[in-house]
């Protein structure tokens, strides 16, 4: 079987491409991508600077009065006291525990504030509890200071301090 040979020709390699040649010409360089623009690093220092004195002047607003003194809001001054009837609460093992507040209002309350918020809150806070941590005196201060707080915060304002009017275990 005789071998078959093929012989390709083309141009040499490093061989100048003529106007006469038959080779195509090389395709043209794709155009560089335009690179961003970086900001000049005088505008980041400013920039830098800029949000360092923003930071220091909200700090200094939100901790400090003119003086240098820590901000303190003013007591709240005393208004009417508002009489809640009472009511009785579940405890533990079958006990009862008769409970009757007054909220001390403050002075800003304008309108007489619904007692029906301080009784939901003193239910969900003395119900289910033992009479014997009921009746200790120190946990009923605490749970008397509890109170204070949440309704001194569900009132926004209007209720100053809670006082215990009735406080019954059977």
């Amino acid at each position: 079987m005789p071998i078959e040979q093929r012989v390709i020709s083309g141009p040499k390699i490093g061989a100048k491409i003529g106007a006469n040649s038959s080779a195509t010409p090389p395709p043209a360089p794709e155009p560089e991508p335009k690179k961003r623009r970086m900001p000049s690093k005088k505008l980041l220092v400013i920039g830098a600077v800029v949000v360092v004195l923003a930071a220091a002047a909200g700090a200094w607003f939100l901790f400090f009065q003119g003086d240098g003194a820590p901000v303190e809001e003013p007591a709240p001054e005393a208004g009417s006291v508002l009489q809640v009837e009472p009511i009785s609460l579940n405890l533990a093992d079958g006990h009862y525990l008769r409970l009757g507040l007054a909220l001390q209002l403050t002075a800003d309350a304008h309108e007489t504030p619904d007692p029906s918020r301080a009784l939901d809150l003193a239910i969900e806070l003395f119900s289910g509890r033992s009479v014997t941590e009921i009746s200790d005196p120190a946990s009923r201060a605490a749970l008397k200071d509890q109170l204070a707080h949440q309704l001194v915060e569900a009132y926004e304002g209007e209720v100053m301090d809670v006082y215990l009017t009735n406080y019954v275990t059977q």
